[in-house]
């Protein structure tokens, strides 16, 4: 194929990026239909690092507001779970699965081929590893495929242990054991995290109560792990112990707040707060609030070896341990300035980004 002749077909425009962001890019392809962003939050650490999602966004602006925060939240989880990388991230704008061919993604790797190793991509929401494989046919800079010499593959696992790391490091800051026999844990959404967190919390004696948007996983899990389902709007009721997050993002809103019965949330999901004033209401309310980009930073921790080219398990496993260890750093600091945790969190990120050296 001659990649120079479909190559005049791709337009790139070099736009502002807000206050704080290093670039933010337009990358159009008439002859596919490509419209895409491409925002890169910082390099200070390293390349930048953050998946592509494909949604319908109703107009530029909107897909910009949400490329921007996805690459600062990149950041922050980069630094957090202390890996040589930067921040970014890339939306495609249009129907996952509608608009979605072969050239299109061919042409979203020329796009992302264009900032020459400066960003690395992946998949997330709307994206198949079957997508980024055709992306990757295009240019070396993407990641989490299941070919190659360094290929990581299905971070799920990785990234589900973390959670239980960290969970367990909350229980343990909460007077416990960590020992997670007979904790009760109510798990808001069983895709390929949700589905392994769970697993995890059965097999250590946990007692779970679970809610998904498609019955046929409820009922799977149900009977995989002695589980009650409840529905979507119940599980924020449910009597337990820990309250998990493993889907959409914003859930945790004053209204949500209000109801929860847990004393501890802590999930995999990404942008789990509503927004930044919802940490403080839940530490006035006596919750223990694990921010989200520590606990679910396993999963950047897989990508993190094929963009390294580290073949040794031991460093990725170190790095699992560690986000525990951020996240306790955290708890004693949010406990002995009486100071909501989400707050704490992004101080000692943002004090790492500030010491950087450029």
């Amino acid at each position: 194929m001659n990649h120079q002749a479909v190559k005049s077909d791709l337009e790139i425009v070099e736009l502002a990026p807000s206050n704080g962001y290093q670039r933010l890019l337009h990358g159009r392809d008439k002859s596919c239909g490509l419209e895409a962003l491409i925002s890169v939050h910082s390099t200070k650490f390293g390349p930048a690092a953050g998946g592509c999602r494909m949604w319908p966004f109703a107009s530029v602006k909107d897909a910009i507001i949400d490329v921007e925060r996805l690459s600062r939240g990149m950041t922050y989880k980069n630094i957090a779970a202390n890996l040589p990388l930067g921040g970014g991230k890339a939306v495609i704008i249009g129907n996952p699965r509608l608009d979605k061919t072969e050239q299109l993604l061919r042409s979203f790797g020329r796009f992302v081929d264009h900032l020459n190793g400066t960003y690395y991509t992946a998949e997330d929401v709307g994206v198949s590893p079957a997508d980024m494989e055709m992306a990757a046919s295009e240019t070396p800079y993407v990641v989490g495929l299941a070919s190659g010499e360094f290929a990581s593959g299905d971070p799920s696992p990785v990234t589900a242990r973390g959670v239980l790391l960290c969970l367990e490091r909350a229980l343990v800051h909460q007077g416990g054991d960590g020992n997670l026999a007979g904790v009760r844990v109510a798990i808001q959404g069983l895709g390929h995290v949700g589905m392994v967190f769970a697993q995890y919390l059965y097999e250590r004696g946990a007692i779970l109560t679970l809610s998904d948007i498609n019955p046929g996983l409820s009922a799977e899990a149900a009977k995989k792990f002695n589980a009650k389902i409840v529905g979507l709007d119940e599980i924020y009721d449910a009597d337990v112990d820990v309250f998990a997050p493993c889907a959409l993002g914003g859930i945790l809103t004053p209204q949500i707040i209000s109801r929860l019965k847990a004393n501890i949330v802590l999930g995999a999901a990404n942008n789990q707060l509503a927004n930044p004033d919802c940490g403080a209401l839940l530490h006035q309310a006596g919750i223990l609030y694990a921010p989200d980009y520590v606990v679910n930073g396993g999963g950047i921790v897989n990508v993190a070896t094929e963009i390294l080219a580290i073949d040794d398990p031991s460093w990725a496993n170190a790095r699992v341990k560690g986000l525990a260890d951020t996240l306790e750093t955290i708890l004693d600091r949010a406990k002995a300035s009486d100071t909501p945790t989400n707050i704490v969190a992004d101080l000692m990120i943002e004090a790492k980004l500030e010491s950087a050296n450029v």
